[in-house]
């Protein structure tokens, strides 16, 4: 029997702050802890931790016997996966914690166009589009923050534009779950897909790329990689997905842009970091666009409500 899903309620609201605010700090745990460990170790860490804690899971729950109908989805929806988070990684050693934070929250732009394509039955509505088109002008107003008219920060720019192609590559993960036999699999099933592809991926890539040597096991190493493997990839990931099951998803999904608010914020008073005034407007109109894109049925209804009809 199917679960009837409700609107967000008062515990709904308090479970998505503590959840954002996990999500939020992870960017800044990564570049706080790359002087003593590759952030590309850190993200392969967190996977096979988590990968080995899901596994566990399926093996109490069951799920193993859909790996014959999955795999080839699962395979590339691992590889996408461990795709984001070499970006991700390589990016964070460039440009700030912030800037990842909110150019990584633009995946749901790319996952509403890519299902637009793929999928008859979600083409994008006009509020959407507007919602894009928003987005993509904050992007191009926040890439500006990266600029001094005196001096070309070309290392920011680049850590900021990988950013973004982890926010497409977090996107497209989500259209090839949601287009593929991945969207009847158990959810526990595609998040092992996911952490297990990434897993070795990553690891590839730090030891061919030598990363691999870069391990200094300091208390800030191992809270930074147990935090990401306990916490953000295995607790709060099955939490979400069991608040998925009980609540409307465009409800939730007004709440999850709480997430890059709390990535700028702990990047400013943790690591000091700046922003300029150009990313501040440009962040703006890009959680704007998202909220237009990820909650359209949300932000009609308010809109009506709000003129009266």
């Amino acid at each position: 029997m199917s679960i009837e899903r409700r609107n967000a309620d008062r515990f709904a609201l308090q479970v998505m702050i503590g959840l954002c605010l996990i999500w939020g700090v992870q960017q800044v745990m990564i570049k706080w802890a790359a002087p003593d460990i590759a952030p590309v170790m850190q993200a392969a860490g967190r996977s096979g931790i988590s990968a080995l804690l899901v596994g566990l899971l399926i093996c109490w729950k069951g799920g193993w016997d859909q790996v014959g109908n999955t795999w080839r989805g699962g395979l590339l929806a691992g590889a996408l996966f461990g795709l984001e988070f070499f970006f991700i990684s390589e990016g964070l050693q460039l440009t700030t914690a912030a800037h990842m934070s909110v150019f990584l929250y633009t995946a749901p732009i790319f996952t509403a166009l890519g299902v637009h394509f793929l999928l008859a039955s979600e083409r994008l509505r006009p509020l959407q589009w507007l919602g894009i088109l928003l987005a993509f002008l904050g992007i191009a107003i926040a890439f500006a923050g990266g600029v001094s008219w005196d001096n070309l920060d070309r290392n920011m720019l680049l850590g900021d534009f990988f950013g973004i192609l982890a926010g497409a590559c977090w996107g497209a993960t989500t259209v090839v779950v949601r287009a593929s036999r991945l969207s009847d699999a158990p959810v526990t099933l595609t998040l092992f897909y996911q952490l297990m592809v990434g897993f070795v991926g990553l690891l590839l890539i730090a030891l061919f790329s030598g990363q691999i040597t870069h391990v200094n096991l300091t208390p800030v190493a191992v809270a930074s990689v147990l935090f990401q493997g306990l916490v953000v990839s295995f607790f709060s990931y099955l939490v979400w997905f069991w608040l998925l099951r009980r609540y409307l998803a465009a409800n939730l999904a007004v709440f999850s842009f709480m997430t890059p608010l709390f990535g700028v914020t702990f990047g400013v008073i943790l690591l000091g970091e700046e922003l300029s005034l150009n990313f501040i407007i440009g962040a703006v109109l890009v959680l704007l666009g998202i909220t237009f894109v990820s909650a359209e049925q949300w932000v009609r209804r308010r809109l009506r409500k709000a003129l009266g009809q």
